[in-house]
Formats: structure tokens, sequence, C-alpha cells
């Protein structure tokens, strides 16, 4: 089966002739999704406005409205095609745990990225 973009990490794959790819559009979407919550705004060459920058949010306790403004805020510019359907946080031993649900209408169901996020002494 032939794919549709590289896997990242890059890692090596008799089975796709080179690197291993993403064969369905599930895998495609969901990387990109998760590369624009990871890339920090700044980091990426030409384009210094893109990304969440979720690990800047490290050690923040009160940070949810702000991560959530953000995640809206890029989806919106550089992912236009989702339809986020709820964003959600969790708290757990000095950890948020994020969950974002979302799906590309009329083309792919529901799915979930979820990120995990150390932060600070919780009070």
């Amino acid at each position: 089966m032939a794919g549709i973009s590289v896997k990242l990490p890059l890692e090596w794959s008799e089975e796709d002739g080179f690197w291993s790819m993403n064969k369905t559009l599930r895998e495609s979407v969901k990387q990109n999704f998760r590369m624009l919550l990871f890339t920090a705004p700044g980091e990426r060459i030409m384009i210094p406005d893109f990304g969440v920058g979720i690990r800047n949010f490290l050690f923040e306790n009160e940070a949810e409205d702000e991560i959530s403004s953000r995640i809206y805020e890029q989806t919106q510019k550089y992912m236009k095609f989702l339809k986020i359907n709820k964003i959600s946080f969790k708290k757990q031993d000095n950890t948020l745990h994020c969950s974002i649900f979302y799906e590309i209408p009329n083309v792919l169901p529901q799915d979930v990225l979820s990120a995990t996020i150390p932060l600070g002494q919780v009070q």
C-alpha cells in the first residue's frame, strides 16, 4: 500500500521502501496536528507564528484557558479543515493531561489527540 506522508520521527522501513509511511488519512492528520501542538512559536523557519508550543506551559498551574485559546487559534489558522469538538483537561500528580477531540466533517470520524504536561507544585 502506498503511503500518504512520511512518519515522524524518521525510521527505516523495508516494507515502505525507505522511510516508514503514514498509510491512512487518520494517521497523517493526527501526526500533523501533533506537530502543530508541540511546535513552539519561532521554532519553524519562515513561519515564526506556527505552533501552539504546549511545552511552553511547563510548570504553569493555571494554563488551561491559554492552552485552549492557542489550540483553537492555531488550528483555525493552519488546519482549517479540522473541527475541534472538545478540549478537556485533567490534573493529576503534578501533571496536566490534555485531550483534544476533533474530526474532519464528512471525511474522518472523531478522533482524540492527548498530551501530558508536567506542572509545578499543585496547591
